[in-house]
């Protein structure tokens, strides 16, 4: 039978404390959740008041939450103050909060374009700056996280500013992680395959045969819950992941590198 202190000491998050990005709804709610049930002190983030309040209940564990708007760039130093003068150093950043863009390519504009990056890329590079600064100035170690997509591995019509951020992402990661790497602040990532949310299930409605496309191309015959993504990043942020550090963990029952 496993130890449940070893685990609790190589799995829990006791006397962390976590800040998730558009933490009120799917997979950052359910990252929270997992961190929050790992022992952490969760904060969440987002720009709706009332998501953020109900999702805290939903959480339990003495959630808290602040509203941040990540596609206000120029506010977001002055955010990441509030943040730490209200609930001091984080040790866990997620950054989960993002948008998406469904349109064919020739159809879509740089404007639209930059309304995906700056809240996937621009607005988490600026929050992340700050976090880290913090965790700097205090020689505290942590662990910074950014949710790529299975989109950043393959090809997938209609969603390309969608991908383009998310590879940016992984190029972030890796740059990121060689930095701080000496400072004890780990910098990893968490690919996400096809998930079972209210986005994936509005944008196969009436679709059947892109839906089973998508299921013909899951090894494992099923998609994932948010909860697997909500595990991985918690095992990212605890001692058992301690030498991890520039990777991107993909999650999507073998979807990317299947057939």
């Amino acid at each position: 039978m496993a130890d449940p202190t070893v685990l609790n000491n190589q799995y829990g998050l006791s006397g962390k404390t976590a800040l998730v990005t558009g933490g009120g709804t799917g997979l950052g709610k359910a990252i929270a959740t997992a961190l929050a049930q790992s022992g952490a002190r969760v904060v969440i983030a987002g720009r709706r008041q009332e998501v953020l309040e109900a999702a805290c209940a939903e959480i339990g564990h003495g959630a808290e939450f602040m509203a941040l708007d990540l596609t206000d760039i120029a506010a977001i130093p002055s955010a990441a103050s509030a943040l730490h003068e209200k609930f001091g150093t984080f040790d866990i950043l997620i950054n989960n909060a993002g948008n998406t863009l469904k349109k064919p390519f020739v159809e879509s504009t740089l404007q639209e374009f930059d309304g995906v990056f700056d809240v996937h890329v621009r607005g988490a590079l600026e929050l992340s700056r700050a976090i880290v600064a913090r965790m700097l100035s205090e020689g505290r170690q942590g662990s910074v996280q950014f949710i790529s997509s299975m989109t950043a591995y393959i090809g997938q019509p209609n969603v390309s500013g969608y991908t383009i951020s998310k590879t940016a992402i992984n190029g972030v990661i890796r740059a990121l992680s060689a930095e701080f790497a000496e400072h004890g602040i780990r910098v990893n990532g968490v690919a996400p395959g096809w998930i079972d949310t209210d986005v994936f299930r509005t944008a196969t409605k009436g679709d059947p045969e892109r839906k089973a496309k998508i299921m013909g191309r899951i090894p494992m015959g099923k998609l994932g819950t948010p909860e697997d993504i909500g595990w991985a990043c918690a095992f990212l942020a605890s001692p058992a992941a301690k030498y991890v550090t520039g990777q991107v963990l993909l999650v999507d029952g073998g979807g990317a590198t299947g057939f």
